[in-house]
């Protein structure tokens, strides 16, 4: 078989405007900002939910696990659209079935009904990530995508740092019906916006001319789904995130009650300490997306730039994780602590641009939903196998360390196989080819 160049998607001769495409990025981080801000409110408002509702703890994880029920689903079935809908349009409709469901929520509801309003957010927040990530890239070259790309993944860390201390406010002041009130008016102002400023990406308007050749020189070929989805590039971004939001399922349900059961934190210091981990990952999401940025920019190979960099952040908190479990608790360990769970979520972005580097912007929002449907699995099956070592610990810091060491090795041993797989170059060039044999 004969070996070819693969073609590299651009954006030249396009109307790319760099203002227009930082003020979209933007808007999507406050869509991210909104999408986490909402996950927290539950948990804020737990104590005041129980109590108003006569609901046992029990019952109150239920609406917790109902959220993820059909996350999934809503990840792959709105992916999929994104071949048939303007991605523009269908990003705005889940921002106002985010905002419908949580309408019921502003006067008194019964449990049947808040369960359900958190089973339908679920479905809409399910495609959340892939579609922002869709959108971004659509606005940027490859070269320059995972910048922008870091800066809308450190909205789903900054939303919680944001949203602990005014919405907390909101609660203990008026209610936690009026939390949902503020989520809500946000999230209006923020559909209002997309709708004046979101408008068709350059990308967008080259595939709405399929005619023209300009078509054929800036876009990656298409590819049967087959063959996108046994490529080692896309495997391996599969196992990266799926380790990465194991991580990030644990750091949400079980990282507060370590840092008081576990540690010994009162709760003051605990509430304080548990914003170190979404700092750090805010930061570290933009600066790994400028680093992939600019050693693309200067030559270096898709294989380092993308999966060595994701691999290493998620080998590097696997082995934090698993060495603060060695340490009794303190400013060392903290630090460790601030690693194991911040620099996981430094990878999303970068891995998923070598989704981009890969596939056809037609078929770009269906893998990527069906990648973030892959990984949101670890969020049902994270929090369990914990909550199983600490339930069958002889006490609660032994269950915790022994629950962490193994999440910790478990990533540290995933991230490694799935950095080899990672070689956007090499699998851009057998997809291509396989193109042109079928053609």
């Amino acid at each position: 078989m004969t070996i070819t160049k693969p073609r590299r998607p651009t954006l030249t001769g396009t109307s790319f405007t760099a203002g227009r495409a930082w003020t979209v990025t933007l808007l999507l981080l406050a869509f991210m900002l909104l999408n986490f801000a909402d996950k927290a409110v539950l948990g804020f408002a737990g104590v005041h939910i129980m109590k108003d509702l006569g609901i046992t703890p029990q019952q109150f994880g239920l609406l917790q696990s109902a959220f993820f029920w059909l996350f999934a689903a809503g990840a792959i079935i709105v992916g999929a659209l994104t071949a048939k809908i303007n991605v523009r349009w269908l990003l705005a409709a889940v921002m106002l079935v985010w905002i419908l469901t949580m309408l019921p929520l502003l006067s008194p509801v019964s449990f049947g009904v808040l369960l359900a309003c958190r089973i339908v957010l679920g479905f809409a927040e399910g495609p959340a990530y892939a579609l922002c990530t869709h959108v971004v890239h659509s606005w940027f070259p490859p070269e320059k995508r995972a910048l922008p790309a870091g800066i809308v993944t450190a909205g789903a860390s900054m939303g919680p740092l944001i949203a602990a201390p005014v919405l907390t406010w909101v609660i203990v002041t008026w209610s936690w019906h009026a939390a949902f009130a503020v989520l809500i008016a946000a999230g209006a102002v923020w559909l209002v916006a997309w709708g004046l400023l979101g408008k068709d990406a350059p990308e967008q308007k080259i595939l709405d001319d399929e005619s023209t050749a300009e078509t054929e020189k800036a876009l990656t070929p298409q590819a049967p789904y087959r063959v996108l989805l046994t490529t080692g590039t896309i495997i391996g971004i599969g196992l990266l995130t799926f380790f990465a939001y194991w991580s990030t399922t644990l750091k949400v349900a079980w990282l507060p009650l370590y840092l008081s059961d576990g540690l010994g934190y009162d709760t003051i210091t605990a509430g304080k300490l548990i914003t170190l981990p979404y700092a750090v990952a805010a930061v570290a999401a933009i600066g790994a997306g400028l680093l992939s940025n600019r050693l693309t920019a200067h030559g270096v190979s898709r294989r380092i730039t993308r999966g060595y960099l994701t691999g290493g952040l998620v080998i590097a908190a696997g082995l934090s994780m698993y060495l603060f479990t060695t340490m009794s608790a303190g400013p060392a360990q903290m630090v460790l602590i601030t690693l194991a769970f911040s620099m996981n979520s430094a990878a999303y972005a970068v891995a998923f641009v070598a989704v981009g580097d890969l596939v056809n912007p037609k078929q770009r929002g269906t893998i990527l939903g069906l990648l973030v449907a892959f990984y949101s699995m670890a969020g049902v099956i994270a929090p369990l196998v914990l909550g199983y070592f600490v339930g069958e610990a002889t006490d609660k810091a032994t269950g915790y360390g022994q629950g962490f060491a193994i999440t910790g090795v478990l990533m540290t041993v995933g991230g490694l196989i799935a950095t080899f797989l990672v070689r956007p170059e090499r699998d851009l060039v057998k997809i291509s080819n396989r193109v042109e044999v079928s053609q």
